[in-house]
Formats: C-alpha cells, sequence, structure tokens
C-alpha cells in the first residue's frame, strides 16, 4: 500500500519539479537581457581617438532629397564625420550614442554628417526613420567618402575643427561618453 501511495505521487512530484524549473528559468529572463546590455554597453567603450592634423577631404555627395551636399558647406562649424552602413551591426549600436550626442549639442556650431556607404536612398530613408535619427544623412553609393578618408572600415569617424581641420579619428563604434570627452572641448573653443 505504500509502494502504490509513492507511485501516485511520483507524477505531483515531478509535475512540481518541472513547474518550479520553468518559474525560476522565467525569472532569470530579465536578467539575462540586462546581461546582455550590460555586454553590449561594455562593447561599446571605445579607445581614445587617434590624433590628426590634415585637411580634410574636399567631398561632394548627395543627401536623401538628392541634394548636392559638401564638407566644404560645413566650415566655421564643428563637424562629426560617421562612415556607416546600414547592414553593419557596430554602426546600428553607435547610432543612440551619435544621436545622443547630436542632440546635446546641436546649438553649438556642430553638426554631425553620418555618411551610409553604398545602399540605395530608399532603404536608407526607411531606417533613418525607423531610428529616429535627425542628424543630416548623406549617400555615398560609389565609396567616395571611404575613399576620402583613406579608410574603408565601418563605422569609422573624423571630427573636424571650425578651420576645416581634421583633428580627431576612430574606427569602430564610439559611445556618448567619448564623444563627450574628447568633442565637446573642440565645441567650446
Amino acid at each position: 500500500m505504500a509502494e502504490k501511495k509513492i507511485q501516485s505521487r511520483t507524477p505531483l512530484i515531478l509535475t512540481l519539479i518541472t513547474a518550479g524549473v520553468f518559474l525560476v528559468g522565467a525569472a532569470l529572463i530579465p536578467l539575462l537581457v540586462r546581461g546582455q546590455e550590460t555586454a553590449l554597453e561594455a562593447s561599446m567603450i571605445t579607445r581614445p581617438p587617434v590624433i590628426i592634423n590634415q585637411t580634410a577631404p574636399q567631398l561632394e555627395l548627395i543627401d536623401l532629397q538628392g541634394k548636392k551636399v559638401s564638407l566644404g558647406d560645413t566650415r566655421g562649424k564643428v563637424v562629426l564625420v560617421n562612415n556607416w552602413a546600414t547592414w553593419c551591426p557596430p554602426c546600428l549600436t553607435e547610432m543612440p550614442e551619435l544621436q545622443a550626442f547630436y542632440t546635446a549639442h546641436l546649438n553649438q556650431d556642430f553638426v554631425l554628417i553620418a555618411i551610409e556607404a553604398g545602399e540605395p536612398a530608399a532603404e536608407v530613408s526607411n531606417f533613418v526613420q525607423q531610428h529616429g535619427i535627425t542628424f543630416p544623412v548623406w549617400l555615398d553609393l560609389h565609396s567616395a567618402a571611404l575613399d576620402s578618408f583613406q579608410n574603408g572600415n565601418l563605422p569609422s569617424s573624423y571630427v573636424i575643427d571650425r578651420q576645416g581641420i581634421m583633428r580627431l579619428s576612430w574606427t569602430g563604434p564610439i559611445n556618448l561618453a567619448t564623444l563627450e570627452k574628447y568633442v565637446t572641448p573642440l565645441l567650446e573653443k
């Protein structure tokens, strides 16, 4: 008789154990997601920029409306040029950081120009709209920007001072803290 009671409780015990394991697993999901966000943030720790001192390239492209645009038109402003692509995961990771910096410094004679490497205007426009990007986006259908800056890596970023001299460069994604540390002092000059 005792053996029969143990056998009848076995499915109940297994059900309770399974339910417990499921609940513990469900409770861990937010911790795992936060862990992934922390890992992503850690991966966004960027190196200091390379300090450079050379004239910015003469670069003419088109914007999302098909209008001709030129780096020369930005003289008198501090410019952050970011070469990127819609298909590039590190580029996508840094976009919110770039947007936050642009929004914070928009009224300081600062412009951020994102130069998309090769995708059609419609695709880039959809991306810009979906991600709430408000800074200027230029199209580089034939790698002119990558050639002009002599760096085919994506993402890559360059800071040009008010006189048209490139001062800083990064290859790889950059974060808001790095931008504040290195670009903000140039805005205050």
